[in-house]
């Protein structure tokens, strides 16, 4: 499941792709859950944090602890009770340039970045919603992974054609749902000697 992604390319670039307004607010380059991110959404691009809050409460004292951001949603759980309603009215588009899966041992992973090598920017298919903890929230929509990416984890994000994006953010549910399927195009893999962890 994708834990991390890059967007290294300014607003105002991403605006005018995806031929929205841009709103203000500041996103981190690396992306992580909690992480401020980017997305496309009414028809503007706005900065919302990766994933949805989910609440925890310690095993020992039963007290509240610090939520857990849920930041993939699996096409096979979108009707489930914590996506369905961001499914059915709140679908949004999350720009990136590249998103990283670990490789290698535990304790010795590395990131292995995966990119569209025929579009420096590309689209995610995203669900968000507000929230009392982090304000709005999105979640990026995972599938089974398809060609190169199969090669390094079993699940890929849900990437979207230019000429699918109105229909993933204002089409029927099955409309939308057909677009849940592996990636059919290149994809360009990069393995690094970075560690996994969080810089």
């Amino acid at each position: 499941m994708c834990n991390l992604y890059r967007m290294t390319k300014a607003n105002d670039e991403i605006a005018r792709l995806f031929r929205v307004e841009s709103t203000i607010g500041n996103a981190a380059e690396e992306v992580y859950p909690g992480y401020p991110g980017l997305v496309v959404a009414d028809g503007a691009l706005r900065t919302m944090v990766w994933g949805f809050p989910l609440a925890q409460k310690s095993v020992k004292t039963g007290l509240p602890l610090k939520p857990r951001p849920v930041n993939n949603a699996r096409t096979d759980k979108l009707d489930s009770y914590m996506w369905r309603y961001s499914f059915q009215e709140r679908r949004c588009l999350i720009p990136l340039t590249a998103w990283a899966e670990a490789e290698g041992p535990k304790g010795a992973m590395t990131r292995t970045w995966l990119s569209l090598p025929d579009q420096p920017i590309f689209a995610c298919a995203g669900i968000w919603r507000g929230s009392d903890e982090w304000g709005d929230c999105y979640s990026m929509v995972m599938t089974d992974a398809g060609g190169a990416a199969a090669e390094v984890h079993n699940r890929m994000p849900v990437i979207l054609r230019p000429d699918d994006y109105e229909q993933w953010q204002h089409a029927s549910l099955d409309e939308a749902r057909a677009l849940c399927v592996p990636y059919a195009g290149q994809i360009a893999t990069e393995r690094t000697a970075e560690t996994w962890r969080r810089a």
